[in-house]
């Protein structure tokens, strides 16, 4: 088993085989974000005096983004759908019980929705932790220096800001529908050319009720 940053990372037949097949589908990028989020989560949760199941927490964080990728992000779904239901019948066939492959489901479903995980259970709410750290720098204070710098030097961030926000564009710039509601809609606004956003009101307003 691997030790990284004081943690112990998975190594069942069940996270081998999620590790391969998010490498296979993601870019190197996807792919190292993911693999830190998990370490990030788990720190946070360590932080909090959070205890997540460590191999569910690192499935929801192997697969949270794998709706971006061209391989899963056709369906015409939200992104966050998409990686969710991958990730259950992953569970599911490796037969983790539902209401486990549950939980997944719902840390990947809700990881672009604010403040909500974080009073779900910690499988549930140390993805969201985790992807906060990598994407925004929320919580990068409650990660130790040396901890920072053991998961990067596996896990490098060249250029991270700019390409992630590249692959958020490029696996939702083909359905913006499903970017209201979420944070992803202020992407798809700076880097879609010709995207309109949504609002709510209009939509409430626009409504077939007469009145």
């Amino acid at each position: 088993m691997t030790t990284v940053a004081g943690i112990d990372v998975p190594d069942s037949r069940l996270a081998r085989e999620a590790t391969e097949l998010v490498r296979e589908a993601a870019s190197p990028t996807v792919f190292h974000h993911s693999r830190r989020v998990f370490f990030w989560g788990t720190l946070r949760g360590l932080a909090r005096g959070l205890k997540a199941d460590p191999e569910l927490l690192y499935v929801g964080a192997l697969f949270h983004d794998l709706g971006l990728t061209e391989r899963h992000r056709r369906s015409g779904r939200r992104l966050e759908i998409d990686g969710a239901d991958e990730a259950r019948r992953f569970l599911l066939r490796h037969g983790i019980a539902p209401d486990a492959a549950d939980l997944v489901w719902q840390g990947i479903a809700l990881h672009t929705t604010p403040e909500i995980p974080r009073h779900m259970a910690p499988e549930v709410a140390l993805v969201t932790a985790g992807v906060e750290v990598d994407v925004l720098g929320i919580g990068l204070d409650e990660v130790d220096e040396g901890a920072r710098e053991e998961v990067v030097a596996l896990h490098p961030r060249p250029d991270f800001k700019r390409r992630i926000l590249a692959e958020f564009t490029d696996g939702i710039a083909h359905r913006p529908h499903t970017a209201f509601g979420n944070v992803k809609a202020d992407v798809l606004d700076r880097y879609s050319p010709g995207f309109a956003r949504q609002n709510f009101v209009d939509i409430v307003l626009d409504s077939d009720w007469p009145e």
